[in-house]
């Protein structure tokens, strides 16, 4: 079943006018090549530190994909939203040896 999205239009006088559902679209992944990650340390509440992995430019389910190999290789929990993976701990080190041998564009980012 097709569920259509609100789209906030309280009225338009073009007879011709079609309503247009972005948010159905969704980015092409980019080569690994092409990437530019950026791995970033973070402290989350109760003083956590966690590992950021930004700027991924691709579809929700490749994000999450590598975001599934990343926690694999460190051992630990993570998620992957929103172009950004977090990965519990720091593991800045391995995940950027894990993603240049991958093949991706990465660097360590922040103080």
């Amino acid at each position: 079943m097709s569920k259509k999205k609100k789209v906030n239009v309280v009225y338009s006088t073009n007879p011709n006018y079609s309503y247009d559902y972005e948010s159905d679209r969704e980015d092409e992944t980019l080569d690994a090549s092409q990437q530019n990650l950026k791995i970033w340390l973070d402290r989350k509440g109760g003083g956590k530190v966690v590992s950021v992995v930004k700027d991924f430019v691709g579809s929700a389910d490749d994000l999450k994909e590598l975001g599934g190999e990343l926690k694999k290789l460190c051992g630990v929990g993570g998620s992957a939203k929103n172009g950004e993976i977090l990965i519990q701990g720091d593991h800045r080190d391995k995940i950027l040896n894990y993603l240049t041998k991958q093949g991706y564009g990465a660097k360590k980012a922040g103080g």
